[in-house]
């Protein structure tokens, strides 16, 4: 039997599930493939032992437009986690993000008008003008005690580089705070949907035909060849794409750049508390190893037992998983390239982090994938 859809969205993703939903509930039709497993793309949480397990490392909500807040409300209840990381440096234990509890710690400083002084006094100690570099932008905003301590290998693990060859604009700013509020986001609303990722995803693709161990290239060849055949095959009038806008233009312009991220599980059975905390850094550039999450913390402790991850940045190469894209001049250069080739490409949406090469929280995705709607429907 030959069946036809309005839309074929490529990848399982919040920006598909999100657009699929809404394409659905104004009566257009939408096929969803994934070439995972699984549904929910990097936010798949898997359960274990009564933990929800963050598979692609710590997802977060957190937005200020609350008409996001609402909606993503309508597919879970959401706890009251609030996030709070620390970060270890040689033994040393610090709050993040950079507020009055680091800088007491640092140097026994009190009252903010204390900590300003000392970072002041150290930017003035290194007399740069304009920056050359990423570890002269980050010692220009906040000293070096900060930097060294706290900036610097971690930075340096994330993107592969010594900060004297990164670029300046890298870090526009440093989120030195002077209150004793170790919350990281600054956003109105913020927290864990109970239940975990996965069910949201899931429950915003109810009524939709999914498929996943579904390749798109495949998968579009083989209904083309179906259909010249005159045998039973599926059609669709647009195509929505949310994987790597270079790979569907078979890297005809050249490569665009990311980071990967390699992820080392451990489960704990017999271990009720690891670290006593959702995320810990680690800062120094000789732990290869970026951050350590204890899952079981973003839901207040549940589940028996503990599972943790360490998260190691990579080098990423042609067929590993993108997580990070590299936006520096000659990326974003090359991006606008290929989006000159996608404005060409008659039937074919692109959206999500991957098909619009930007990194995006997930209220960012959620507004894109809503503005993306909005834009077909007036057509």
């Amino acid at each position: 039997m030959n069946k036809h859809f309005d839309y074929l969205v490529v990848g399982a993703g919040l920006f598909g599930a999100v657009f699929s939903r809404e394409m659905n509930k104004r009566g257009r039709s939408c096929l969803v493939i994934d070439k995972r497993e699984h549904v929910a793309g990097n936010i798949y949480t898997s359960l274990k032992r009564g933990i929800h397990v963050h598979e692609y490392g710590a997802h977060i909500f957190h937005t200020s437009n609350r008409k996001v807040w609402e909606y993503i409300n309508e597919f879970a209840d959401f706890n009251h986690f609030v996030n709070s990381p620390m970060a270890i440096y040689k033994g040393e234990i610090y709050n993040l993000p950079f507020n009055m509890n680091t800088f007491s710690k640092l140097w026994g400083v009190k009252t903010p008008d204390e900590a300003k002084a000392r970072i002041k006094e150290q930017i003035n100690d290194l007399s740069i003008d304009v920056p050359q570099n990423l570890e002269e932008q980050a010692l220009s905003l906040a000293g070096r005690d900060v930097y060294e301590k706290l900036i610097k290998g971690y930075t340096e693990k994330q993107w592969g580089r010594d900060c004297r060859e990164l670029p300046a604009f890298i870090i526009k700013r440093v989120p030195l705070r002077f209150t004793y509020d170790n919350n990281y986001f600054t956003d109105r609303y913020q927290g864990i949907p109970v239940g975990g990722y996965t069910a949201v995803v899931e429950k915003m693709l109810e009524g939709i035909e999914v498929r996943l161990n579904t390749d798109y290239r495949e998968f579009d060849r083989q209904q083309k060849e179906a259909a010249s055949q005159k045998e039973d095959h599926i059609s669709y009038d647009k195509v929505l794409y949310t994987g790597m806008i270079d790979e569907y233009f078979d890297y005809c312009l050249g490569n665009l750049e990311y980071r990967s991220l390699r992820f080392e599980k451990e489960d704990m059975p017999e271990q009720e508390n690891y670290q006593g905390n959702a995320v810990i850094n680690y800062t120094e550039r000789e732990i290869p190893y970026t951050r350590i999450i204890e899952h079981k913390h973003f839901e207040f402790g549940q589940g028996e037992g503990t599972v943790i991850t360490r998260e190691y940045p990579a080098a990423w190469k042609p067929g590993d998983e993108p997580y990070y894209p590299v936006n520096d001049e000659r990326n974003n250069g090359l991006f606008a390239r290929y989006q000159e080739l996608a404005k060409k490409e008659k039937g074919v949406l692109f959206g999500g982090r991957l098909g619009q090469y930007r990194y995006y929280d997930m209220d960012k995705v959620i507004e894109a994938a809503l503005a993306m709607v909005q834009e077909e429907l007036g057509k």
